[in-house]
């Protein structure tokens, strides 16, 4: 006989839904591809418009910070996992994390060390919270408003901390964009082997990969619209966005996908 999963423990004062699901998907390698597309049509998207249409950083981060805000408020709303509604709200993430890493680190002056010093605080201060009110921080958790509210603060740190982390290694660094691609790649790479072979907790190595996807989708996509001078490909930012655009309506669309249903 199977063993009975064990039920985790509900948060004070929450009542149960009838056939309570988690909002996200399973972390699938249909997920992680969706995923690093959408890191990267951030990066481009997200400089479309404060680069080439010329909107500055702090107009492009209020434009997108309202689109993000209106995403949440859909997918708050929504009772189950909807693919097209949960990946808009991801896509929203990563161009308001774009505009606001490039706002911080450029046009208050912080740098790109201090960016991410302060988003790597903000992003263990919201791990950390979530875990103490609620128990966990398992995406499998994600069945109810309070959950997902943690949920989306995090991804907007996280995504914000991934747009300093990429530029940081490319830039100050000095690596360059090819270079820094491929070090977060092999990152990825050491946490999917960690995955497979440790017993690490799921969780854990979860958002951590979370995490390094955004700064390999941000290094990708200046690798593709940065001039040549830069290291890049100069390629339009918009064609390279409408690409993006476009392979992710299809990876959605087609590709299967799943609401998360175990802790990882």
């Amino acid at each position: 006989m199977r063993e009975r999963p064990q039920v985790k423990a509900l948060p004070r004062g929450y009542t149960p839904r009838v056939a309570d699901a988690s909002k996200v998907p399973e972390p699938t390698v249909v997920f992680w591809i969706l995923k690093i597309a959408a890191t990267t049509l951030g990066e481009t998207g997200g400089d479309a418009v404060t680069m080439s249409l010329n909107l500055g950083y702090l107009v492009g981060t209020v434009i997108f910070a309202a689109v993000f805000l209106a995403a949440v408020a859909v997918q708050l709303k929504t009772p189950r996992f909807h693919p097209v509604v949960y990946w808009v709200t991801i896509v929203a993430t990563t161009t308001v994390g774009t505009t606001l890493a490039d706002f911080a680190d450029r046009s208050l002056h912080i740098g790109y060390a201090g960016g991410v010093t302060v988003l790597v605080v903000l992003l263990a201060a919201s791990l950390g919270v979530w875990r103490w009110r609620l128990g966990t921080v398992s995406i499998g958790s994600v069945t109810h408003a309070r959950a997902e509210a943690f949920y989306w603060v995090t991804i907007m740190f996280s995504q914000t901390l991934g747009t300093a982390l990429g530029d940081w290694t490319a830039d100050s660094a000095g690596l360059g964009y090819r270079a820094s691609a491929l070090a977060f790649g092999l990152a990825l790479a050491v946490i999917a082997a960690l995955r497979f072979a440790t017993k690490i907790s799921r969780t854990a190595l979860f958002w951590a990969a979370f995490v390094l996807t955004r700064p390999l989708g941000a290094v990708v996509g200046d690798w593709l619209d940065k001039p040549h001078a830069d290291g890049g490909l100069a390629l339009s930012r918009y064609a390279a966005t409408a690409v993006l655009v476009a392979f992710m309506l299809v990876g959605i669309l087609v590709l299967p996908q799943r609401a998360s249903r175990t802790a990882h």
